[in-house]
């Protein structure tokens, strides 16, 4: 009998032994965090990608500028005046004899200065004011929404023109303007989500809890908010730079010397009909890269909230 009992706690004692002994043990699945899955629906967008792709060419552009370049796009050359296309030239040349080429790709700088800083300036603004209004309410909501109202009222480039009249020309006064025209947007997105938050059970838990207003806005409310801002951001960026080059355009942007898409369209209209080369290039360039954030934007706001698609 008590052979029998050992040999069944021997028994019991092998079957015990864990599984990784054996080799036979699964591997843990993969972790999927929140931000994988946000990574994985916007690269499956392929419009996402494409516009991905184009924004990255711009910023690339943009920064090897004097590399890519193949004159000086100050450069004037009287005797070499609205030359067609040509291996010298390869976007022909303008009226003063400037490098049309040359001329677009610093432009890009011009793009990407006044879309990214007037878009960061309007969200500095947006954020806090619209932070400020959803969680408080009451009075406080009132008179920031109230305020962005007056702001709404303006069209964009009406409101801006003001401004720039007001500062003088330059991309400081452009940067300003568009800033200044487009934060109301930011406020009223961000309040409408933070509304809908400020109530979830993990908040009213922070704040049972003791934690102070600032920690619970920037902790709990934010990061759960700003999904819609994040998309309208890259929206933005598309507009302002559209908002920049019209501004360009009418002859209240940048100084005319300034190698801007707006500005060169707006020397080329003259030759309309005769050289479209010299506007056709710039305008290009401006849909290139409005395409692309726009296309980024949607990406963003499907991958950030796939109820919206």
């Amino acid at each position: 009998m008590t052979e029998l009992t050992k040999s069944a706690k021997g028994q019991d004692a092998a079957t015990a032994q864990p599984a990784a002994a054996t080799g036979t043990a699964e591997p843990a699945p993969a972790r999927i965090t929140q931000w994988g899955e946000i990574r994985h629906r916007f690269v499956a967008n392929r419009l996402a990608v494409v516009g991905l792709v184009l924004v990255a060419l711009l910023f690339i552009v943009a920064a090897a500028a004097p590399l890519i370049a193949s004159h000086d796009p100050y450069a004037q050359n009287l005797s070499n005046t609205l030359q067609s296309p040509s291996g010298d030239h390869w976007f022909g040349t303008d009226a003063l004899g400037r490098d049309q080429f040359s001329r677009v790709v610093y432009g890009s700088r011009i793009a990407v200065v006044v879309g990214l800083a007037s878009i960061f300036l309007a969200c500095l603004i947006g954020l806090v004011l619209g932070a400020l209004a959803g969680y408080y309410g009451k009075f406080v909501d009132t008179v920031i929404m109230r305020v962005a109202d007056i702001f709404f009222a303006f069209p964009l480039l009406i409101g801006a023109i003001v401004i720039i009249l007001v500062m003088g020309r330059g991309v400081m006064p452009v940067i300003l303007s568009l800033a200044i025209f487009s934060w109301a947007t930011v406020a009223r997105l961000l309040r409408s989500s933070i509304l809908s938050v400020r109530e979830m059970d993990y908040v009213t838990a922070a704040r049972a809890l003791g934690a102070s207003t600032s920690r619970i806005i920037v902790r709990h409310i934010m990061p759960n908010s700003i999904a819609a801002v994040m998309s309208f951001i890259a929206f933005s960026v598309g507009t302002a730079i559209v908002a920049e080059a019209s501004l360009s355009f009418l002859g209240i942007g940048v100084s005319p010397e300034v190698p801007e898409w707006g500005n060169m369209i707006s020397s080329a209209k003259d030759f309309m009909g005769i050289k479209d080369f010299l506007w056709v290039y710039p305008s290009v360039a401006i849909v290139l890269t409005v395409l692309g954030f726009v296309f980024v934007g949607d990406g963003l706001r499907d991958a950030l909230d796939p109820k919206l698609r």
